[in-house]
């Protein structure tokens, strides 16, 4: 499956990036280049990345996901990830990224979370 990207503005100048399909070595690029072009025409707020649609990612997808958060970095500008594939999610966990990207819940894993414990 192919990689394809889709950008919108949002309220109060949040930039949305979002992949759909696979993230992996051949195009794993593609993620930092959409992000260096939100920064370079747009200069948001903030950018979400959307990662419901992503079936796939692999290390170098990972990589590819720490370079855009540091180029964004550089620019003072917030770079979080939202909504992820629960496989997007699970590899995000694994590798420890999770909080570098804001905690994110997994897309449609409020089902399978633990319930919250009150006192």
């Amino acid at each position: 499956m192919t990689l394809s990207i889709m950008t919108s503005t949002l309220a109060d100048g949040v930039v949305e990036v979002s992949p759909s399909g696979e993230i992996d070595v051949e195009n794993a690029y593609e993620i930092r280049e959409a992000v260096a072009s939100q920064l370079a025409d747009e200069h948001p707020t903030r950018i979400e990345l959307n990662m419901q649609n992503v079936t796939f990612i692999d290390s170098v997808g990972i990589s590819a996901l720490v370079a855009a958060f540091q180029l964004a970095a550089v620019s003072e500008v917030k770079l979080l990830v939202t909504r992820p594939s629960r496989f997007a999610h699970r590899q995000l966990w694994v590798t420890g990224l999770l909080g570098l990207f804001g905690n994110p819940q997994p897309f449609g894993g409020a089902e399978s979370q633990e319930p919250a414990v009150t006192a």
